[in-house]
């Protein structure tokens, strides 16, 4: 049997990795995986310099997800190559660096910085608000992603991930858009944007008001938008939203895609992503498949 996919040359073992901001660089989930066991890991988001996040409160439950507005906090690149690529070597699983920038060229920074790493692919993030755009992320217009993807392609060594936001009229569009400036694979969704209010506080949950909605509520949308992105592109696609076990993962790959993010499911279940690659291969071994290209893309 068969689980290992391709994307843009990088072979991976099973389609199952892990979604960005939900796992840190791993270090604290391999006390219960074995990063081993997953098809890639997929960094927190990665700038140019720290980064501290926006004010708490940051995370809301809600009902059929969470609502976070954590403002992509991290230590900045000298920090994630000195302490988290030496980290996740030494396990066999592909390294995919997340990274965010507040300018075009806060991004293209970082992509050199990562040229001579040992990892694997790059997944950038273009939910992030454009500062010189008035803050519309750089994934809200195409023009813009376009322009983003190109830039980040001319300076990376690895292949590049776009990462896509939901929040746009026409997500097929927007996949068009970044595989037209180069992009080697794109994945989806990122967050949708909520809010809740505390009614006895009277108050917003969250300080920034707003944040970005994942979880079980937003996988209806999710497999939709993947559908009509792989629908729209040839390069391959990484679905994700709302994954909680391996039937929610197949959704995905039937809809077109390669390969799979679990998210916000390690929050209250830190085996969950090891136990949607073995739910997969269960699934294969019931229905007879020996090859889990049989699946993408099954449903037309």
């Amino acid at each position: 049997m068969n689980l290992s996919v391709d994307l843009a040359g990088v072979t991976l073992k099973n389609p199952v990795m892990t979604a960005s901001g939900t796992f840190g660089s791993g270090q604290e989930y391999s006390e219960f995986v074995d990063l081993s066991r997953l098809g890639a890991v997929v960094t927190k988001g990665v700038a140019n310099v720290p980064w501290p996040g926006n004010p708490v409160p940051r995370i809301a439950e809600t009902y059929g997800g969470m609502i976070n507005a954590i403002g992509l906090q991290n230590p900045g690149i000298d920090v994630f190559i000195k302490r988290d690529i030496p980290f996740l070597r030494q396990y066999d699983t592909r390294i995919i660096v997340n990274v965010c920038g507040k300018t075009t060229e806060d991004y293209v920074e970082v992509v050199e910085r990562l040229a001579d790493e040992p990892v694997d692919m790059l997944e950038i993030n273009i939910s992030c608000p454009n500062v010189k755009e008035g803050g519309i992320a750089f994934g809200q217009d195409t023009k813009a992603a376009e322009a983003i993807t190109r830039a980040v392609k001319e300076k990376a060594a690895q292949p590049v991930i776009m990462k896509l936001s939901p929040n746009v009229t026409d997500i097929g569009e927007m996949a068009k858009a970044v595989e037209a400036g180069g992009a080697d694979v794109i994945s989806l969704i990122n967050t949708i944007t909520g809010m809740k209010i505390d009614i006895h506080k009277r108050t917003f949950a969250v300080a920034n008001k707003t944040g970005g909605l994942s979880g079980p509520a937003v996988k209806p949308v999710a497999v939709r938008m993947v559908y009509q992105a792989a629908q729209a592109v040839k390069v391959p696609v990484i679905g994700m939203g709302g994954i909680l076990c391996a039937e929610d993962a197949l959704e995905f790959i039937l809809a077109g895609a390669s390969a799979v993010s679990v998210g916000t499911a390690n929050f209250h279940n830190p085996y969950a992503s090891v136990e949607v690659a073995d739910g997969i291969c269960a699934y294969m071994e019931r229905y007879g498949i020996e090859d889990i290209r049989e699946l993408i893309g099954a449903v037309r």
